[in-house]
């Protein structure tokens, strides 16, 4: 087998394991195993856990990310709506099904769980890579949502985020419960056309509810 065979063997076997165990519960023994190569394999290729976990999203985001800023790029050269903006979204998250049918719901789950088993790591490595696309993403919801502050902004982006990691991760139940109850036939990417307006609602909601107006701690102390 050559070595660069053997590297995507790695890869293929590391991103199904990330994404139905995750990080934190996906040992290096587990994704040999998988991949059926020796430990050596993987010291040799990646160095570290961490670095098979950056090389893991690097793949998608060497796909994703181009294909976002062209998206991007379009829409900021008119005046931009929040649907617009989470609409470019669609078309780079599905262009990654070339890796692979499942790659696109891959992606998304591992995004989430970067968060949810705090892999600062990954953030810093989206960051310093991909900056420019990033602050694009900002200025253009800063252009059409001129009233919310960034601290705001920042909360509704990540419960954004949420909404995203569930509908991708859970696409499969929905469209058998659709169809089960309702006769109606839903493919995992019109689903995410779905929750769009869903999702745009909350993002250009007037309301701004303060994050530490009802902390724990006041919870506690009113029991």
């Amino acid at each position: 087998m050559s070595k660069q065979n053997t590297k995507v063997k790695i890869l293929e076997a590391a991103e199904q394991l990330f994404a139905e165990q995750g990080f934190n519960h996906t040992s290096l023994r587990e994704i040999t195993n998988e991949a059926n190569v020796n430990l050596a394999s993987v010291n040799y290729h990646f160095g570290s856990k961490k670095s098979l976990i950056q090389a893991v999203l690097a793949r998608y985001l060497e796909i994703f990310m181009p294909v976002l800023k062209v998206e991007l790029e379009k829409v900021d050269a008119q005046t931009p709506s929040v649907e617009d903006i989470l609409e470019a979204f669609i078309p780079p998250l599905f262009s990654l099904n070339k890796l692979g049918k499942q790659s696109a719901k891959h992606f998304t789950v591992m995004i989430g769980r970067g968060y949810s088993e705090t892999q600062g790591h990954l953030r810093r490595y989206i960051v310093t890579e991909y900056e420019a696309v990033l602050k694009l993403i900002m200025a253009l919801f800063a252009k059409a949502l001129p009233n919310i502050s960034n601290q705001e902004l920042f909360w509704r982006l990540h419960f954004s985020l949420g909404a995203l990691v569930f509908v991708m991760s859970s696409s499969g139940a929905l469209e058998e419960i659709a169809m089960a109850d309702f006769s109606e036939q839903a493919s995992t990417q019109a689903i995410v056309h779905k929750v769009v307006p869903f999702i745009a609602a909350g993002l250009n909601s007037q309301t701004n509810y303060p994050i530490n107006q009802h902390s724990t701690d006041q919870i506690g102390g009113s029991l």
